[in-house]
C-alpha cells in the first residue's frame, strides 16, 4: 500500500502496532477486547493525574490513540482523587471486565505500554500517582526491569 494514496495510512499502521503490543501482553487475539482493556487503561489514568502529566501523556500517543484518549475528558475535573477500589471499579466498568481481571489487566497493559513510550514517560507519569495506585498499576505481573525500575525509584524518594 502506498502512504501517498491513503494520508491516513501511517497513522493506522502506527496504531495498530500498539495494539498489537497490548494484545500480546493480554494474551489474546481479540483486538477489539485489547482496545477496550487499552482505552480503560488510558482513561483511568488520564483522569488520576493533572492536565499537565495528562497532556504530556498523550503527546506520546500515536495520532489515532491520542483521539480516544482525550474523548470525554473534562480537566477542570482531574485529577480524580481515587482510592485503588475505586480506580479498579472506574478501569473495570469501562473495560468491560469484572474487579477481580481488572487489576491483572491493569499490570499488563502498563508493561506493554512501558515498551512504546519514550524511556522515563511512565515512570514522571507514575510519580504523580500515590503509591498504592502505583503499584496497582505495575502490579506483580510484569516482567522484572520494569518492575525492579519502579521499585528503586520509589525507594529513592
Amino acid at each position: 500500500m502506498s502512504y501517498s494514496r491513503d494520508p491516513l495510512a501511517p497513522a493506522v499502521h502506527t496504531a495498530h502496532e500498539w495494539l498489537r503490543a497490548v494484545t500480546n501482553d493480554l494474551g489474546t487475539y481479540d483486538r477489539v477486547f485489547a482496545h477496550r482493556v487499552m482505552r480503560a487503561w488510558l482513561h483511568t489514568v488520564r483522569d488520576s493525574v493533572g492536565a499537565g502529566t495528562a497532556a504530556r501523556l498523550a503527546a506520546q500517543l500515536p495520532e489515532l490513540f491520542r483521539g480516544a484518549f482525550y474523548e470525554g475528558w473534562v480537566p477542570a475535573e482531574t485529577p480524580r482523587r481515587h482510592t485503588v477500589d475505586s480506580f479498579l471499579a472506574q478501569f473495570a466498568t469501562e473495560a468491560g471486565v469484572s474487579d477481580d481481571e481488572a487489576a491483572a489487566l491493569l499490570g499488563a497493559v502498563t508493561e506493554a505500554l512501558s515498551e512504546l513510550f519514550s524511556a522515563g514517560q511512565l515512570h514522571r507519569l507514575l510519580a504523580e500517582l500515590p503509591a498504592p495506585l502505583r503499584r496497582l498499576l505495575t502490579g506483580d505481573l510484569l516482567s522484572g526491569t520494569f518492575t525492579a525500575a519502579v521499585t528503586d525509584n520509589e525507594g529513592s524518594r
